[in-house]
């Protein structure tokens, strides 16, 4: 395997302009953060090495047999989180095996930007994925970095950069501490440019600050630093298994990623990388709030689908012939995990109220199993079935360790209980038999119903917790987990004004946002709600002490006192209500 000549930053990423280097179809997609960019850069300018690369030269007769797409150069996690498939010509291709991610981020710097979801923000909204762009500030060195980093690179957006800038210059008259560079500007110019850069940004008279501007030009357009080895052999089983040994010695390539790689090489009717990535999308867009499925999900639920008996994760369960399964039955597979994620919306989950997303894989291979369609979801004469599912979902929400370690032969039982007893209705004994012969049980004692009820607002298992204990809610609706006495009557500064001490304050407060202080109500109802007392609330929207009676039994609260001096008699006493209503619920899987 001979070396390459070594090129400098610059030069490989013209190749990279000019598709002179390419990406395999086994490749991965891009998935490192802002802060491996600026790392990347930090080590650059410090001269450490960034490590070698490796390349495939592919020929023409084998390059007409495969995929290859382009180097992502604008990357936005909601638009555009994938690389651009390539309509070569029929000649000698250079495709990248390893250095990927390295490469592309030096491309996303140089000539790009980056956009992903800031930390807090909702997910799917524009305004939570602003673009940023690579800057430096040459004026001075960091100091005790808790990344250990020397240099000054930072991912930012336009907005972030004038918060910055105002912020460390605050007067003109003073020298300022923050020049923010744009990185790509230095992608174009000669070494003669910098000088008027410098001036530009007026830094002439500050020697070390230039000096670094220089020094980051000559990194990225003189030094050669960038080293590949080229593999010629156009055996792609040679190459594969080549790519698979690079890839897998770190732990940030998972192995979903490489068993994709495996199937994008395999399949020859369909690109496997395109159909999963757009069921992937499809699936996560579903419902008000979407859901954030992984590609692991998706590649075991169609091991489990196909009937594959070792369903592991492992290179051997992706072999030809069950590749060549997955592709001939990929349209039946969407159908089953489109379906059954419509399902979970239905049952009022999404991404941040579903804590196991495996849980899709058994309830795909129902659906699959039984052959049911979207009809499924509202059809009377399944109503039955579905609350029979809707339970059974749920519950493996709820309780703890259900879906953790052990779980392909979890999923094979279960896929052996819907075998055996599941042609007719979802077989939830069958099922709950298995799982507790494996200490799985979804029925729970006294200790997990204490669990249940110490569960808090923002936890994922909240929601599932309260759609089982109160299956009337339809939650094809949008529901809110609401506080029935208002999280604003019991923070802290508003439980000290009305004469509680600290240690009353500080037990009422842990009490708010617990279980027997949370509901499930409809979104319009809860705007509608806002902070009014219980008490005033509740009589406001029922006219009738008829009406008033049976709001507060089917939610399972005792008397809705208007002051929160009696917060905690109605805390203990809507536990205890909710006490005996989880046994019954979590009892026996039927009722």
């Amino acid at each position: 395997m001979p070396f390459e000549p070594s090129a400098t930053v610059v030069e490989v990423l013209r190749r990279i302009q000019k598709r002179e280097l390419v990406l395999p179809a086994i490749q991965r997609e891009y998935v490192w953060d802002g802060e491996q960019i600026e790392m990347l850069f930090d080590s650059l300018l410090r001269g450490y090495p960034i490590g070698q690369f490796l390349s495939w030269k592919v020929e023409p007769q084998t390059a007409g047999l495969f995929r290859f797409y382009d180097f992502m150069r604008d990357y936005n996690e909601l638009t555009d989180p994938h690389n651009t498939q390539l309509d070569l010509p029929a000649e000698t291709v250079n495709a990248v095996l390893d250095g990927q991610q390295r490469l592309t981020s030096l491309n996303i710097a140089l000539r790009g930007s980056f956009a992903d979801r800031t930390p807090g923000k909702w997910a799917g909204r524009a305004a939570s994925y602003p673009v940023r762009r690579l800057y430096f500030n040459p004026i001075q060195e960091l100091e005790d970095d808790e990344d250990g980093r020397m240099y000054d690179f930072r991912m930012l957006s336009e907005s972030q950069v004038t918060a910055a800038l105002s912020r460390d210059n605050p007067g003109a008259e003073d020298a300022p501490r923050t020049v923010l560079v744009p990185v790509s500007k230095l992608y174009d110019i000669e070494i003669a440019d910098v000088a008027e850069l410098v001036a530009d940004l007026g830094i002439g008279n500050m020697r070390e600050a230039s000096k670094r501007l220089y020094r980051l030009h000559s990194v990225l357009h003189t030094q050669p630093l960038v080293t590949f080895y080229r593999e010629e052999s156009q055996e792609i089983d040679r190459v594969l298994d080549i790519f698979i040994r690079v890839n897998s010695q770190g732990t940030v390539l998972s192995y979903s990623d490489l068993l994709l790689s495996i199937a994008t090489a395999s399949w020859k009717s369909r690109d496997a990388r395109k159909e999963i990535n757009d069921l992937i999308d499809s699936l996560n867009g579903t419902g008000h709030a979407g859901f954030s499925f992984r590609r692991d999900v998706v590649l075991k639920a169609g091991l489990v689908l196909i009937g594959v008996s070792d369903i592991g994760f492992k290179v051997r369960n992706f072999n030809s012939q069950n590749m060549d399964l997955l592709q001939e039955n990929w349209e039946e597979i969407s159908k089953s995990l489109t379906v059954s994620v419509g399902l979970l919306s239905d049952f009022g989950l999404s991404g941040p109220t579903l804590p196991a997303a495996s849980v899709l894989i058994p309830l795909a291979y129902y659906v699959h199993h039984r052959g049911l369609d979207e009809s499924y979801r509202t059809a009377v004469r399944h109503q039955a079935d579905r609350a029979l599912l809707r339970s059974w979902v749920l519950r493996s929400q709820v309780r703890q360790g259900i879906w953790g370690a052990g779980l392909d032969t979890l999923l094979s039982d279960i896929r052996k209980a819907i075998d055996e007893h599941g042609s007719e209705g979802f077989p939830i004994d069958a099922i709950d038999a298995r799982m507790a012969a494996r200490g799985r049980s979804l029925v729970m004692g006294d200790e997990e119903i204490d669990d249940l009820l110490g569960l808090s607002y923002g936890r994922q298992r909240t929601f599932a917790a309260l759609a089982i204990l109160f299956p009337h809610i339809n939650t094809r609706n949008i529901h809110h987990i609401d506080h029935v006495f208002p999280r604003s009557k019991l923070n802290r500064a508003a439980l000290k004004t009305a004469g509680f001490n600290d240690d009353e304050v500080s037990e009422m407060h842990k009490k708010r946002d617990l279980l027997p202080n949370l509901q499930l109500i409809e979104g319009p109802e809860n705007i509608d709600k806002l902070d009014q007392m219980p008490g005033e609330w509740a009589n406001a929207q029922h006219g009738s002490q008829a009406e008033l009676a049976a709001y507060l039994a089917i939610q399972q609260l005792p008397d809705l006192p208007d002051s929160v001096h009696d917060f905690d008699a109605f805390f203990e006493g809507r536990k205890e209500l909710l006490r005996s209503l989880a046994r019954k619920r979590f009892g026996r899987l039927k009722e």
